[in-house]
């Protein structure tokens, strides 16, 4: 049973949500809608992931298996040098394999890195280390290794809120037994998606309302000329998916969702459900704006349970609307008799927002994306310089903790002392 926002609403930061569920949390999951929407969504493999994996995950430090298993890294300078080099004077103690632990997940990773052509974005349940990619050569997702994908995970504090936080600000569900859900219970995964060069500008967030799609916006908060005129096409292309593949399918009734629609527009792929949640970035929009804006008409030609029976939503500015047949014959049918009412009916439309060329948005105003999770200007710059500083940084770190030890273990003493 889903409590909708008409039972009872809860407030979440002062915002009227509905009551915001572990069962929710886990729908939006990737591993809970993949295998029935996998049609849609561009190729990837899931790796279920044992206690162990997300222990290393959430461990401290980086320490990374050998480069052994890096055989299909593309020859580029991999981090392991930094993290998981031995200093000379220590060249015959034996290196540390965190992978003894999971051997099945590391053998897996490798395993299917190949099966998707050797290039992979990976990810876990609900979030991507988009935070951490300024610790890639290539300053983006893409990982050709096993050790270059562990290396985004452990330095992204979206992987953290994912391992450590999922169902923070979650609400008591009166008629299931969810409530009794840990951290622990969630079957976690690693999605490994093969790796393609996306265009940002035809990434859209869609919100689904009590199974209504009412708002569309970019994800990308730069300006594009040539969506503007595209506007209609595109709202067609993903109203019409959401109508075919997720308006009733999907569990739950209120959720967003990411879709993809590269060139020549004309598929939409899906790339992410999300929860109705805070949690969740409503980017052109507010979720305030979101709860309240008025419910769409309901359109005629649906049945008992809800389903459109054939109707498509007309365009205002499109000259060759796509109308069905069911509507056409019902037209002709009744053509005199259709009221003003059924009109607005078919021409409402979901609200589709674009950052316009006079948003400050499109020149780049805002604050640089994810900079509250990267790291001090020296690191950075140090990643960038080639192994010798990388090295000089490290060693730098290590005396520098040493010290804080050593000053931590005198300040002890002289107070033993004192005592």
């Amino acid at each position: 049973m889903t409590i909708t926002e008409g039972d009872v609403t809860t407030t979440h930061g002062g915002l009227p949500f509905p009551p915001i569920l572990k069962s929710h949390i886990l729908t939006c999951s990737f591993h809970s809608w993949y295998p029935k929407y996998r049609t849609y969504v561009p190729k990837c493999r899931l790796i279920p992931l044992s206690s162990a994996f997300v222990d290393y995950l959430q461990s401290d430090g980086i320490v990374l298996p050998p480069e052994e298993y890096d055989g299909q890294s593309n020859g580029q300078l991999n981090e392991d040098s930094v993290f998981n080099s031995n200093d000379d004077d220590d060249s015959d103690e034996e290196e540390f394999d965190p992978s003894v632990h999971w051997p099945d997940i590391h053998k897996q990773v490798a395993s299917c890195i190949s099966e998707l052509s050797g290039a992979v974005a990976p990810k876990l349940n609900w979030s991507a280390p988009k935070d951490a990619t300024w610790i890639s050569a290539t300053n983006n997702m893409q990982c050709n290794s096993p050790n270059e994908i562990y290396l985004l995970l452990k330095s992204s504090n979206f992987i953290t809120h994912d391992l450590e936080h999922a169902f923070d600000g979650c609400d008591n569900d009166p008629v299931s037994d969810s409530n009794r859900l840990t951290i622990k219970d969630i079957p976690y995964h690693l999605v490994l998606r093969k790796w393609i060069q996306i265009n940002p500008s035809v990434e859209f967030r869609c919100f689904v309302r009590r199974r209504k799609l009412i708002g569309i916006c970019q994800r990308d908060l730069n300006h594009y000329d040539f969506l503007e005129p595209m506007m209609n096409i595109l709202r067609d292309l993903i109203q019409e998916f959401f109508d075919l593949r997720l308006k009733t399918s999907f569990t739950d009734e209120n959720f967003a969702f990411d879709v993809y629609i590269p060139a020549p527009h004309k598929r939409v792929w899906l790339m992410d459900i999300n929860p109705w949640a805070p949690r969740t970035d409503p980017l052109l929009f507010s979720w305030l704006e979101l709860l309240e804006m008025q419910d769409p008409p309901s359109r005629k030609g649906s049945d008992v349970d809800g389903e459109d029976l054939g109707v498509v939503r007309l365009s205002l500015h499109t000259p060759n609307a796509r109308t069905s047949h069911t509507e056409l014959e019902s037209q002709q049918h009744d053509e005199s008799d259709e009221s003003d009412d059924d009109v607005e009916d078919e021409l409402w439309q979901p609200e589709f927002r674009l950052i316009r060329n006079s948003d400050p948005e499109a020149y780049n105003f805002n604050t640089p994306q994810y900079s509250a999770h990267k790291l001090p200007r020296d690191v950075v710059e140090a990643s960038q310089s080639g192994p010798g500083q990388q090295r000089e940084l490290l060693e730098q770190w290590q005396e520098v903790l040493a010290r804080m030890e050593k000053e931590d273990v005198k300040h002890d003493d002289s107070e033993e002392d004192s005592d």
